[in-house]
């Protein structure tokens, strides 16, 4: 019967999934890969194809470079193919896009330092054939060196392959809202969107240069390829506008449009808002299984202001959804079938029942038998648990579960400079109010004000400071967790060895990373394991320690515990599980959320201002509050029960396009 009804429709069917044609309204070719990596090994198979290319010809190679986190995986793979592969460099020319000004060659944030340590530096490219804006410049001197810069890739022979990313304003390169499609080489004013991104990179947003030094719109038009690179939800909203929306100045990356070999490539999180992910039923091609309809009357739901057992046949078809009612038959069959999941989804026991408060309706989850359960949630900093988790930590613990809490790093570079002369000074005070020797301790008292005294922006701590500031945040854990009722001796401080630079810029993950989490998960053997999926951080680090969360998962996959083992995912720092993924929905009551926020106000060098905010400028428990409690209403709109606020969890499975 459902299959007349399709051919009637004229939908075929693709290994039992229902797949619907329709027109889409990008305007820029895009293509969406599993993970950054992967779109990172398409976009320097084709340099190399070319710089190959060239060198059989007997031709330069002339490659636009960008800097930042979006091309360093580009970059590693073209220092990968070199050394293993023989790739040779000695016939690329380069021209970069950008270069703060003022800024010197060897500060931390400089572009010719970037691009050193991620591919000059590993190459065989002569350094004559390497361009870079001079940000080391006097001021009346940059307008003639921007006019060379020019000549300079025109005597080249123009740009063969263009390499972008884009800021959240949209900018490419350093244009910023405004820029003219004509524009050159020259000094920008940054705005102050782009400088409170690059606040973090340089250890605050008074540190960072107000101009810089970009080619200009023209110039990257000029390229005759172009590959523009966006990964993560935070840049998901400006991709859809660039694609999307109309050509504007205001939206330097929408000059694009009018390129005839670009190619947009994104990572699943970065193409999250664009049309044929968020409504594939109206632009392009349509799988209508059971998460594709979830999401479809969801977003009918919100559409028409209804909640969705008030949904009706002619909501369907006056919202383009007729082929889903074709399959279903009605509009009361579907409404049910997707209420009925989200009703489900609703978990005022998130680690099970015992047998005495089990209730006939109950539906039981796969190891409700277990109980209570050992529990552990990683937090990837000292903070992260209680913002993100917090309510459930609470119920968890008062219902009697074994709950342990591994912080995965120190966070200590998250700490202000004058919290650690504070505490320093608290300690030297405390010595001597208590007649304990205070050479020792007044010595580290003089370090740290003296060395924070003359460090420069971005410079690292010393060994000491690092420490100091660690011992911060775990008492702040600890103060923190004492709030939910977990006990100290049910923490871990992992300190993994791949954040312990005192840099923002990270070590890779090594195995030593792993066998701490592997020998942590084995010691307790948890029935729950909560990790961050909270991917929009601003370094990575929270994709990095899930990485590693799952890396040790899978050496423990054989292990007889871990068959009884559930894998969930929280989100909250930086943005929300959309209700439509959302599997598990632990609701809180007003007393939990202010328990919660109180436990989240415990990690004061956090509080009021945070080191590292983000784009979201809100303190962390606004932002927890916020989204919890819009989780909450969204529940209800959607004709659920109506609580105060809910934590939302996803079940990992493998498909949160994390690299390899």
């Amino acid at each position: 019967m459902v299959a007349a009804i399709l051919h009637v429709f004229g939908i075929s069917q693709a290994g039992g999934k229902i797949v619907m044609q329709v027109s889409t309204i990008e305007r820029i070719p895009t293509e969406i890969f599993p993970n950054s990596g992967q779109a990172s090994q398409h976009v320097a198979q084709a340099v190399a194809d070319l710089i190959r290319e060239r060198q059989e010809q007997g031709r330069p190679c002339v490659l636009g470079l960008a800097t930042g986190s979006t091309p360093t995986g580009i970059y590693a793979e073209l220092v990968r193919m070199h050394q293993e592969e023989g790739l040779s460099f000695r016939n690329v020319i380069t021209f970069n896009l950008d270069e703060y000004y003022p800024m010197q060659p060897d500060e931390l944030q400089s572009y010719v330092r970037f691009m050193n340590e991620h591919l000059f530096d590993h190459i065989d490219i002569p350094r004559e054939n390497i361009h870079i804006p001079d940000g080391t410049l006097p001021l009346e001197d940059v307008p003639e060196f921007c006019r060379q810069y020019e000549a300079d890739i025109e005597a080249a022979g123009g740009i063969d392959i263009q390499i972008l990313g884009i800021g959240r304003t949209g900018h490419i390169g350093f244009n910023e809202p405004g820029s003219d499609h004509r524009s050159r080489t020259r000094l920008i004013t940054l705005d102050s969107v782009t400088r409170t991104d690059a606040a973090s990179d340089f250890f605050g947003l008074e540190n960072v240069p107000r101009r810089a030094i970009t080619m200009g719109v023209a110039t990257i038009l000029a390229a005759r390829r172009i590959f523009i690179l966006a990964f993560g939800e935070g840049k998901s909203q400006i991709v859809r506008r660039t694609i999307e929306g109309d050509r504007s100045p205001l939206v330097p990356a929408t000059y694009l449009q009018d390129h005839s070999d670009v190619l947009f490539l994104l990572d699943q999180a970065a193409a999250a808002q664009l049309t044929r992910t968020e409504c594939p039923w109206i632009t392009g091609q349509v799988e209508w299984d059971e998460a594709v309809i979830r999401r479809a009357v969801i977003w009918l739901a919100r559409r028409m202001e209804k909640a969705i057992l008030k949904l009706t046949d002619a909501d369907y078809n006056e919202e383009g959804l007729q082929d889903l009612l074709a399959i279903y038959g009605s509009a009361y069959e579907i409404n049910l079938a997707v209420f009925r999941h989200l009703q489900g989804t609703i978990i005022g026991w998130p680690g099970g029942k015992p047998d005495h408060a089990k209730l006939p309706g109950d539906r039981p989850g796969p190891w409700d038998h277990i109980y209570p359960k050992r529990i552990v949630c990683f937090s990837p900093h000292p903070d992260d648990d209680v913002i993100s988790m917090g309510g459930t930590l609470i119920r968890l613990a008062e219902q009697n579960h074994e709950v342990h809490i591994a912080y995965q790093t120190s966070g200590n570079i998250a700490v202000f400079d004058e919290d650690a002369i504070r505490f320093a000074e608290f300690a030297a005070e405390l010595c001597a109010e208590f007649g304990i020797s205070t050479s020792q301790v007044t010595e580290l008292e003089e370090h740290v004000e003296e060395y924070l005294k003359n460090k420069q922006p971005g410079q690292p701590d010393s060994t000491e400071i690092q420490k100091l500031k660690a011992i911060i945040r775990r008492g702040e854990a600890r103060s923190g967790a004492r709030v939910c009722g977990i006990p100290p001796e049910r923490l871990h401080f992992l300190d993994l060895p791949f954040y312990e630079t005192g840099r923002v810029r990270k070590k890779p993950l090594s195995d030593e990373d792993i066998r701490i989490l592997v020998d942590l998960l084995r010691d307790i053997q948890p029935h729950q394991i909560y990790a961050a999926g909270d991917l929009s951080d601003p370094h990575g680090t929270h994709r990095t320690c899930l990485k590693a969360v799952i890396r040790a998962c899978e050496q423990c996959r054989q292990d007889d515990w871990f068959a009884t083992s559930e894998f969930w995912l929280y989100r909250g720092a930086w943005q929300e599980w959309p209700i439509h993924q959302i599997e598990m929905a632990v609701p809180l009551s007003p007393q939990e959320v202010e328990r919660k926020r109180q436990a989240i106000f415990r990690h004061e060098s956090q509080k009021d201002r945070a080191l590292f905010p983000g784009a979201d400028m809100r303190e962390f428990w606004q932002r927890a509050e916020a989204r919890n409690a819009a989780t909450a209403r969204e529940y209800d709109a959607l004709g659920l029960a109506e609580y105060e606020a809910i934590e939302g969890f996803v079940r990992w499975d493998g498909r949160l396009g994390l690299d390899d």
